[in-house]
């Protein structure tokens, strides 16, 4: 059986609520008359029930039912995991 789920692919931008990440979805798109790139960027808040994600992620959504007032989207899968240098506070200074 076959959905007709959106998918989109994007960037985790927050994770300061429970089970919920933020992602933001970059898109590209000529000007009709000038000619310039306009880049839109647009958040969706999608449902994360193990709050695997962490900032800078990279991961794929799926359209799924109302969950919230604003939550219409889950997380798929984390496509990669944003690479975090571990510093220590000594190290900075």
């Amino acid at each position: 059986m076959e959905t007709n789920n959106k998918v989109r692919i994007g960037h985790v931008v927050g994770i300061k609520m429970d089970k919920t990440a933020v992602v933001a979805i970059e898109t590209l798109k000529r000007h009709p008359l000038y000619g310039k790139t306009l880049k839109k960027v647009v958040k969706y808040k999608a449902h994360d029930e193990t709050n695997t994600c962490k900032l800078g992620d990279k991961v794929k959504i799926i359209e799924t039912r109302p969950l919230s007032k604003e939550k219409r989207w889950r997380v798929s899968e984390i496509i990669t995991r944003k690479e975090v240098a571990e510093v220590k506070p000594q190290e900075i200074i």
